[in-house]
């Protein structure tokens, strides 16, 4: 069932990169149809913008491609990086078209004219161009957001500057077309100020997706989510303190690293089982690859039956039947310990020495502790064998 909806969220991903590049190349023809027709640096900054959208989107198509293979031995993580290395180059792309605008711009308005032929059609044309733009940006931000793919996102971020730098120009070439109808000779700047305007938008826009993309590639951990994953562990049953929860994302995937503190009896079973109700938990909050590491501590007001079995855990030995009486005011400590039975008695006794020093250390040695130290059986008796073996 997943590989199925792996293989779905894929191709969906391929046919939306696909359809923006057929788009970006229609835009990209009527533009360049539209600069020779006025000669608007306006629509050249749009018809630039829009032949890096087409360099871009191509990009997007490759690295979604890519991104979509499966994790192998020199990829544990999968191939998610390349749509954030996609993204960052649209970043760079954004920023190449706006400073080739803005000296285009200050160009024209200072130093020489250049006669633009507004008309009907280039007003038509650009229309025709604001929808195409606007529904790519709908179909890409939809997809992006369905499949969290940062690649699309960028081409969507792409085509929705279009759409405001396609409005920008529009404006200005109307404005041009005022000034020679009303004989108003200031306005023919406009056009040079909307290519302005038009590079503002887009540094600013690729500042953002920029600063994104590189806090994906510097794995930075998205804003405010190991809190909200700390904050979760700690509400949960049987953790006693988060120590440390850290987050990376790799294109649409996260991987989650945390590290709880659970109380240190706690069988291995019982943590084993903790351990998936984690990752079940953290997967609720974003999809990820979760490793949890647990880490064993003495809970507050541990009982001490309880730390007397966690120092002989400790010491990897074997306890059972622990008692404890109070007489005149002093603590009386009694166990039994499995040693095993191929040791000699001198090393059983150093064993049970050792535990001793251990159990009245909890105590900060106000305690008596008394040992019975008994065989701890590896064989099964046979008939042939008899008794003694047991």
């Amino acid at each position: 069932m997943e590989m199925v909806a792996a293989m779905e969220e894929a191709r969906e991903k391929k046919r939306a990169a696909l359809l923006s590049v057929g788009s970006a190349t229609l835009l990209v023809s009527l533009k360049a149809f539209l600069v020779v027709r006025t000669g608007s640096l306006g629509v050249l900054s749009e018809a630039l913008h829009s032949g890096l959208d087409l360099v871009a989107a191509i990009v997007t198509f490759l690295s979604v491609r890519m991104s979509d293979q499966p994790a192998d031995e020199r990829h544990p993580y999968g191939h998610g990086k390349y749509e954030n290395f996609s993204a960052f180059v649209e970043t760079g792309l954004l920023a190449l078209t706006a400073l080739y605008i803005i000296y285009e711009a200050f160009d024209r308005l200072f130093f020489r004219s250049v006669h633009i032929q507004p008309s009907v059609l280039a007003i038509l044309v650009l229309l025709g161009a604001l929808s195409i733009d606007l529904t790519r940006a709908r179909a890409l931000r939809h997809a992006a957001r369905k499949y969290s793919s940062e690649a699309l996102e960028a081409d969507a971020l792409h085509f929705s500057t279009d759409v405001w730098s396609t409005t920008v120009v529009i404006g200005g070439i109307g404005l041009v077309w005022a000034g020679e109808t009303w004989n108003l000779p200031w306005l023919i700047y406009a056009d040079a100020l909307a290519g302005l305007a038009v590079a503002g938008v887009i540094l600013w826009v690729g500042s953002q997706l920029g600063r994104r993309t590189l806090d994906a590639l510097l794995d930075a951990a998205p804003m405010g989510l190991q809190q909200e994953i700390a904050r979760a562990l700690e509400r949960m049953d049987g953790v006693l303190d988060v120590v440390r929860v850290r987050v990376r994302r790799a294109g649409n995937r996260h991987f989650v690293d945390a590290t709880v503190s659970v109380a240190r009896s706690a069988s291995l079973e019982h943590v084993h089982t903790l351990t998936e109700a984690i990752e079940k938990r953290i997967s609720e909050i974003v999809p990820s690859d979760v490793m949890v590491h647990v880490e064993p501590r003495a809970p507050e007001g541990e009982h001490l039956f309880e730390a007397i079995r966690a120092a002989a855990q400790r010491m990897g030995l074997a306890i059972h039947d622990v008692h404890a009486s109070q007489q005149d005011g002093r603590l009386f400590i009694e166990l039994h310990l499995e040693v095993d039975e191929n040791l000699s008695l001198r090393e059983a006794h150093r064993q049970a020495s050792e535990l001793e020093d251990k159990v009245r250390q909890l105590r900060d040695g106000n305690m008596d502790v008394n040992i019975h130290i008994e065989p701890l059986g590896h064989h099964i008796a046979t008939p042939d064998a008899g008794i003694g073996e047991m």
